[in-house]
């Protein structure tokens, strides 16, 4: 399963735009989130298309499934997007399975009791990932970044940055809560509760990795696992970050 997001930038120009519409005369001067999580679904549901379009061009069996489909939705009367108020109803979701052998859904986006497309917030595809492999019982699950893993440091901004190949789950909260949002502090905490190890890597097979877990001696096990072909094509990696997990 590949769980995607939208193309690099393309959130914040929906932002953008959304914003200048609500800035018109007679406007209300800020848009609703309801109109703006359903404007952002427009990235994520474009990525879904793409990748299942290329993984097909490849001989691939692959389905593409709609925010609706995946089964995540907020449980009623939740006051929060957090991953205990994120329910799974996953019919529709095993019959993908079934029937494929890739199956591509959108990251970032949930529904509500009243089907309304709901988002769960900036960086909302890792917790996305993250509920889906607890869910499905997967081993693991895979967040594909623009930087291979950890770093002592931002690597964009210091040449001296030494790559973390193992942390543990709260090492890990630590960096989030000191500004890293390599990955979503939510989703490190679910992964945390369901003791589920997190591989942060980049679309490059031959870079290293950083496993998140409980106990870092698991990196010994994993870090030389090998990449999802299917994440190799250069073309359905334009679209934006991915999330990789098997269920079996």
């Amino acid at each position: 399963m590949a769980v995607v997001s939208a193309q690099n930038g393309s959130t914040d120009a929906l932002e953008r735009a959304a914003r200048r519409a609500a800035s018109r005369p007679r406007a209300a001067g800020r848009p609703s989130p309801r109109a703006l999580d359903l404007l952002w679904s427009i990235g994520e549901i474009r990525s879904v298309a793409l990748l299942t379009l290329h993984l097909e061009a490849l001989g691939v069996s692959a389905a593409g499934l709609n925010v609706h489909e995946t089964g995540l939705r907020i449980a009623p009367g939740s006051r929060g997007v957090g991953p205990e108020a994120v329910l799974f109803h996953g019919e529709r979701l095993h019959a993908a399975l079934a029937a494929h052998a890739v199956v591509v859904v959108p990251g970032f986006l949930a529904t509500d009791s009243g089907e309304m497309i709901v988002s769960l917030g900036r960086g909302g595809s890792d917790l996305t990932a993250v509920l889906l492999a607890r869910s499905l019982g997967a081993a693991r699950c895979e967040l594909v970044k623009d930087v291979p893993g950890y770093f002592s440091a931002d690597p964009h901004r210091d040449s001296s940055a030494q790559h973390l190949p193992a942390l543990t789950f709260s090492r890990a909260l630590e960096l989030a809560d000191a500004g890293c949002d390599l990955v979503q502090r939510a989703a490190i905490e679910a992964a945390a509760r369901a003791a589920l190890p997190l591989i942060i890597r980049s679309l490059d097979a031959r870079a290293p990795v950083s496993v998140v877990s409980h106990a870092p001696a698991v990196a010994t096990a994993v870090s030389h696992i090998e990449f999802p072909e299917l994440c190799r094509h250069p073309e359905p990696a334009q679209a934006g970050e991915g999330h990789v997990f098997r269920t079996a």
